[in-house]
């Protein structure tokens, strides 16, 4: 069972591909800049902040991880579950999460994703390129199509002729892997917070197993690693529903001879429409790397946001021009403080 699950990881991996000489260049001319503007050497910074992360514990890459707001003074901080409250809760959320998918309509629509580039990873991103790809979903299975990069329609190619980093398995497979028994996953609670105006539980997690897999392809084909690394994070679950609305999740132990040095996601679900019901699905994904690439290093930052849902049919069709969509409200993915409820 674990090993079964594990050999079919690769439908949540996070890839880095060096493969097109668009992308090699760009990422050259990063690390060029950085030299010239006498930045500070990455990989010195690497090494401070792997050593930081080890002093936390695990050599985790939750570097990236970004961190909530502290309460403001005369903010009531909720007092926790008991142990049998966030039993009970866990085993409804686990319900929940393992027949995700089964319940999830066929549709199809749009992930566009703007890729981002920092030589020195102090948050100074540089935007690389927007990918916009016609996602289908059928039969709880993920299909996707490049349509556009840069508003320039392509010919729906796939994601690995561009080059770049990419992630896939936003539907359900990460929730999936971390709720299942056999992943042996521990669960603590972590705190009470605010997303998108609702009440949530936080847990955080721990996943032992090596089930998270990370590729890395170099400039030729046959230059392809991989490895697979066990990974922990937070899960937020509506206090109301039951329903998992955000999940992040950092890779531990990632060998240190592999080129990805750190690697995390956040990603966020939200209520959508499709045909005459709701459904909670994919609203955003940040996925954030550290590689070591030359000399030096380069952190990476995936934004993808998933829009223009419909119901998948034989005859569906998605037009689209090219345009890009605006980026999506700071509202939809800030976390707010916890905000106890008024006396009745």
């Amino acid at each position: 069972m674990v090993s079964y699950r594990i050999a079919i990881a690769h439908l949540m991996c996070l890839s880095v591909w060096a493969a097109s000489d668009y992308t090699v260049e760009r990422i050259k001319s990063f690390a060029h800049s950085a030299v010239q503007l006498k930045s500070p050497d990455p990989l010195s910074e690497s090494l401070e902040m792997a050593t930081v992360a080890a002093l936390q514990g695990d050599g985790a890459a939750a570097l990236f991880q970004a961190r909530p707001p502290a309460p403001k003074a005369g903010d009531v901080s909720p007092q926790s579950p008991s142990s049998e409250e966030q039993a009970k809760l866990l085993d409804e959320v686990r319900q929940y999460a393992i027949n995700y998918t089964q319940r999830l309509p066929d549709f199809i629509c749009l992930e566009q994703t703007r890729r981002y580039a920092d030589p020195n990873g102090r948050e100074a991103w540089r935007l690389l390129d927007t990918l916009t790809a016609r996602l289908s979903y059928f039969n709880q299975k993920e299909d996707y199509k490049l349509v556009s990069q840069n508003g320039r329609l392509v010919s729906a190619a796939s994601y690995a002729t561009v080059g770049g980093t990419y992630s896939m398995g936003d539907f359900g497979t990460i929730m999936r892997d971390i709720f299942d028994p056999a992943s042996h996953t521990s669960f603590a609670w972590e705190r009470s917070t605010t997303l998108r105006g609702r009440r949530t539980h936080v847990f955080s997690y721990r996943v032992p197993l090596r089930l998270y897999n990370i590729d890395y392809q170099g400039e030729r084909k046959d230059d392809v690693q991989r490895t697979k690394v066990a990974y922990r994070g937070s899960v937020f679950v509506d206090k109301e529903l039951n329903t998992i609305v955000r999940i992040t999740h950092d890779a531990l132990n990632i060998p240190p001879s592999f080129p990805v040095k750190q690697a995390s996601e956040t990603l966020d679900y939200d209520f959508i429409k499709i045909g005459d019901s709701q459904f909670f699905l994919p609203l955003v994904a940040t996925v954030q790397m550290h590689i070591q690439l030359f000399s030096g290093g380069l952190w990476t930052k995936n934004v993808k946001e998933f829009r223009l849902y419909r119901k998948f049919s034989a005859d569906a069709v998605m037009k689209f021009d090219g345009q890009e969509l605006p980026p999506l409200p700071d509202d939809k993915t800030k976390e707010q403080p916890f905000q106890p409820q008024p006396p009745k």
